[in-house]
């Protein structure tokens, strides 16, 4: 795009040395600029974009995205550079999606939601289409009103599927996203306790969430979670055709004779609209299954045979950091880091998975969930018997605001032991920090052990994964 198109997409004004054309990419991270690059300089909480206007312009870009000239860098001057990138992709996304006779195929937007699994699901579903066609799918958690505009402008002509995250933190945000780029098909995974504190109610996290199928066209595709009561409760308010998926034999798409390997990943009969094929998931927890389930609803809707998503399913390997990462550690020691957030229903698939892993011992050090709201220390407490529960042998709780998980295991009859020397009872115990933890972690772990760490992404735990890692390195 020309820089005056892009003024006219979102509504700027040049400034006088604004001339060319953006030939590359659009970037909020100044160190990310490469030559030909648009900049948008969000403002930010600690530090403001436009601070670095400068540096970006050393870097190559053709201009900013930006509140005010700057002698350093062309600028289209907007009022709000987030709600600029916003209207940005919404015109490029336009003029994609109406491009499909000239490209000889049809742009299919996806877009994902739900209080857990959402970045899991992607990173299936995005390999899955990748093998029928060209695929945008984000990396990592892009799932705001930053991330998915970039989403959107990574796409081009020749994108066949776009693959679109969409977080919430209340009303009215994934409606907002869905105004940048409508999705034809709509995933909604699970209403789980994820932001409870600021929803107030699962009932409000439902609310919010049928906002994408509220979204989608007549034409267009609901892919509902059958097992959740919420999720198909959103059936009604959608105009598309909707999709069932889970383990009933009321779900469209459906997985059957669901087995766990001894590395703990499921293999399943996947069942739809009468064929049936055998997937073998290379991820790990059963929790896996549901959405497996939902990326093959999804890849189905988007034109592929239930054969070839099998297939793809199979092959599909983690694509994001910190989630479900198992690593066999030198010394024989396994760790599993899934720290890149925690909510109740997270950390229940979490345990599970841990459970189905084959082990000496099994170990989950855990953080605290946050944003839960009144309800967070009933949450904690309830954790910690779901750990005994779970079979967990050592349960090390991190920090002040996870005490409840110890006390928890402690009332399901787990034993309070400083050493957690590995004796046969289970053991709950309690330390202030990450350095405690790892203090502790180094002196007890032994071969044959299997070590969870999970917590909300605010806790940090994923440093602790880490130097556990670098631990056992070259034992």
């Amino acid at each position: 795009m020309s820089l005056a198109e892009v003024a006219e997409a979102v509504g700027g004004r040049l400034t006088p040395d604004a001339v060319g054309t953006v030939a590359g990419k659009v970037t909020v991270d100044s160190r990310a600029v490469a030559p030909g690059d648009l900049f948008v300089a969000v403002p930010g909480e600690r530090v403001d974009g436009h601070d670095f206007l400068a540096a970006a312009a050393d870097a190559g870009a053709v201009a900013a995205l930006a509140t005010r000239p700057d002698g350093a860098l062309p600028c289209v001057v907007v009022d709000e550079p987030v709600a600029a990138l916003g209207r940005l992709a919404a015109a490029v996304h336009t003029r994609l999606a109406g491009a499909g006779g000239a490209r000889g195929h049809r742009l299919v937007t996806v877009g994902i939601t739900g209080s857990s699994g959402k970045t899991s699901t992607k990173d299936l579903l995005g390999q899955v289409l990748a093998t029928a066609g060209a695929t945008v799918s984000p990396p990592g958690s892009y799932n705001n009103d930053i991330g998915l505009p970039l989403t959107v402008l990574d796409a081009d002509e020749d994108t066949r599927f776009l693959l679109l995250e969409m977080g919430s933190r209340g009303r009215g945000h994934i409606a907002r996203l869905c105004r940048v780029a409508r999705p034809d098909v709509g995933v909604v995974l699970n209403v789980g306790s994820a932001h409870l504190g600021e929803f107030g109610s699962a009932d409000e996290i439902a609310v919010a969430k049928g906002e994408l199928v509220e979204a989608l066209p007549a034409g267009g595709t609901a892919v509902l979670n059958a097992d959740d009561p919420r999720v198909i409760g959103m059936a009604p308010r959608t105009r598309a055709r909707v999709v069932p998926t889970g383990r009933s034999a009321a779900a469209d798409v459906r997985a059957e004779d669901v087995a766990l390997d001894e590395a703990g990943r499921a293999g399943f009969t996947l069942v739809a609209g009468g064929a049936r094929a055998a997937v073998r998931l290379q991820v790990v927890g059963e929790h896996q299954v549901a959405n497996a389930l939902s990326a093959a609803a999804a890849a189905l809707a988007a034109g592929m045979a239930p054969d070839a998503v099998a297939a793809a399913l199979s092959a599909a390997v983690p694509r994001s950091r910190w989630r479900m990462e198992v690593t066999r550690r030198d010394d024989g020691v396994t760790v599993v880091n899934d720290a890149y957030n925690a909510n109740p229903e997270s950390m229940r698939a979490a345990l599970a998975a841990l459970a189905g892993l084959p082990a000496r011992r099994r170990v989950a050090v855990l953080g605290a969930m946050a944003e839960l709201g009144p309800g967070a220390a009933d949450e904690h407490e309830r954790l910690g018997r779901d750990a005994v529960a779970a079979g967990v042998d050592l349960v090390v709780a991190v920090g002040p605001d996870a005490v409840g998980i110890a006390d928890g295991a402690l009332a399901a009859g787990a034993r309070e032991d400083g050493d957690a020397d590995g004796g046969a009872d289970r053991r709950a115990v309690r330390v202030p920090d990450r350095a405690a933890a790892r203090e502790l972690l180094t002196e007890v772990l032994v071969p044959g052990d299997v070590v969870l760490v999970k917590a909300s992404r605010s806790y940090g735990l994923e440093v602790l994964a880490a130097d556990l890692l670098a631990a056992g390195a070259g034992a």
